[in-house]
């Protein structure tokens, strides 16, 4: 019989919940989208939720696992993080500003379906600009799959250190991002 997620080690769970990479689907942007109707049904209406990750980006190669970024107002947090609790996410991480949640991991290994949201203060989203920058430059997209396809064997059971290989890429074209797009985007 096998422990409860809760108290599995991080190795563990990185052996359970290995990196995963696919070619690019386009059921993932449905999925979002019936996420998200479900999400808007118990968050609070001020909140936005946004499609990010690397299954938001066309035509590249991603974990398949959507990201699901929701912007509140502080004071609404520990609210969020109730809710979600109560509609089948788990909270995997808290800082001041910051949760981030996972819906689709069991015992067993993946569902069908994974998602990870993450909740944020409003205008804490640099991923909107990375994501938005990648579907404009596909060949920035394909460096970043490219980047990812590389490192996927020798860290498939090492999230954080895939994590942080990639870290460099990301901010590099965020903050070209953020300097084509201004900051007001958002």
């Amino acid at each position: 019989m096998s422990k409860p997620l809760s108290e599995m080690t991080l190795d563990e769970l990185w052996k359970l919940f290995p990196i995963q990479l696919s070619e690019h689907k386009e059921y993932w942007k449905d999925w979002y989208q019936e996420e998200k109707k479900f999400l808007s049904s118990f968050l609070p209406e001020n909140v936005q939720i946004y499609h990010i990750g690397s299954t938001a980006v066309k035509g590249i190669w991603a974990k398949p696992i959507v990201d699901i970024l929701v912007e509140a107002r502080p004071i609404e947090h520990q609210t969020i993080y109730e809710l979600l609790i109560r509609n089948s996410y788990l909270c995997m991480a808290q800082s001041k500003n910051r949760m981030d949640f996972n819906k689709g991991y069991t015992k067993d290994g993946f569902a069908e379906r994974v998602f990870h949201l993450h909740l944020r203060d409003f205008g804490d989203h640099d991923e909107l600009y990375f994501r938005d920058y990648l579907n404009d430059h596909p060949e920035v997209a394909k460096e970043y799959e490219k980047l990812k396809l590389s490192l996927w064997k020798s860290f498939e059971f090492n999230r954080d250190g895939y994590t942080n290989m990639k870290t460099d890429f990301v901010r590099q074209y965020t903050q070209m991002a953020v300097e084509k797009y201004g900051q007001g985007k958002y």
